[in-house]
């Protein structure tokens, strides 16, 4: 019986060889089995890069590209998209003539003035940024007066998607909006994360000093509301691929970047009063005494390179520049009770106090 038992064994596997042999030659193998999103996720974040380019002082001195010039004029025109938003500050989506669909914030909102500051200096330290664009005047087709407060109430009762502007020759007037165009690489995401946790920097492999600069410059704009959602990890290949595969080319990058400048959004004294360094000596940096206790930003210990190179590039701005930069957000005239040229003059010497806060004081221990 045991010999039976053999024979039979040997035959199977003879067989089940021949099979698969059979199988290979006719071109049929086994694929390999493809990564999973959330595989492909941290795949590209272990290997993600933290910046675009060098310096590029024209990103802080002049309005983002336009090419055609659609939202470069002094009046821009689009279609209301009657979509529900997130968040807190009052925005919509709207559809400009040639289709394409940017997101408008509008009203008397700090965030419109940060958040044009903050990703031009981004851009201006040769980091990934949206582009915002300040628009003097924005009329809206079917825009109802106040489309923020309307879509969320409609989405309160469920029937968001019922919206019909019955007049498609009505319109809305919005003056100095920010118009956000969103940086062309494409999204990274798995099904339970849309970006990226300060925390995560542990897990990628970029020179220490990358990251150093990168958490630096985030305390340096004070970017307090600095939840998963409100960073972004993308793909900048330079050739589009499937997207069930490997990203070559994967970039931090922050978004969202309204809630700076403060602790509370576009608030020069308590910006200038926030120190850079919770612990100088050993050059740490902490976001705890800002809204949301740090939120995803852990408290680091900061390479003395990344100080080094942030801190000079931050001081290269001449005042002139900053000035522009600083008009250009229109950050003085957000200040209505006081002149502008005081202003300007107040927000220039807050940056220049947190960059000497940056520079001075020896180096970081190694």
């Amino acid at each position: 019986m045991n010999v039976d038992r053999k024979r039979a064994a040997v035959c199977a596997g003879a067989i089940a060889a021949m099979a698969i042999y059979v199988f290979a030659a006719s071109g049929h193998e086994r694929e390999t089995p493809r990564p999973s999103a959330l595989t492909l996720r941290d795949m590209a974040l272990e290997h993600a890069r933290t910046r675009l380019g060098d310096l590029h002082v024209e990103s802080l001195t002049a309005p983002p590209p336009d090419p055609a010039g659609t939202l470069s004029s002094a009046r821009v025109t689009c279609q209301f998209v009657p979509r529900s938003p997130n968040g807190t500050s009052s925005k919509f989506d709207c559809a400009l003539p040639d289709g394409e669909v940017v997101r408008v914030k509008y009203g008397r909102e700090a965030e419109i003035h940060a958040e044009v500051a903050a990703t031009r200096l981004l851009s201006a330290l040769g980091y990934a940024a949206d582009r915002v664009y300040m628009v003097p005047s924005l009329r809206c087709y079917g825009c109802p007066s106040n489309p923020f407060l309307v879509m969320r109430t409609l989405d309160l009762l469920g029937i968001h998607e019922r919206y019909v502007d019955e007049d498609e020759q009505d319109y809305g007037d919005f003056e100095w909006v920010a118009v956000e165009r969103k940086f062309e690489g494409i999204a990274i995401e798995d099904h339970e994360r849309k970006g990226w946790a300060w925390w995560e920097l542990k897990d990628v492999k970029a020179p220490i000093a990358e990251l150093d600069a990168l958490r630096l410059v985030a305390v340096f704009l004070a970017h307090w509301d600095n939840k998963e959602d409100n960073q972004r990890l993308v793909c900048v290949d330079a050739t589009p691929h499937a997207a069930d595969q490997p990203c070559a080319t994967p970039l931090l990058m922050l978004q969202d970047v309204g809630a700076t400048f403060g602790p509370v959004k576009a608030n020069v004294a308590q910006w200038e009063a926030t120190p850079v360094w919770s612990d100088r000596a050993t050059c740490t940096v902490s976001m705890r005494a800002l809204p949301y206790q740090g939120s995803t930003f852990p408290d680091a210990r900061i390479s003395d390179a990344a100080r080094v190179r942030i801190g000079r590039d931050l001081a290269s701005f001449t005042d002139a520049e900053l000035r522009v930069w600083l008009a250009a957000a229109r950050l003085p005239e957000f200040y209505t009770a006081t002149p502008d040229e005081r202003d300007l003059a107040v927000w220039t010497r807050a940056f220049r106090h947190r960059v000497e806060q940056i520079l001075n004081g020896g180096p970081c221990p190694q």
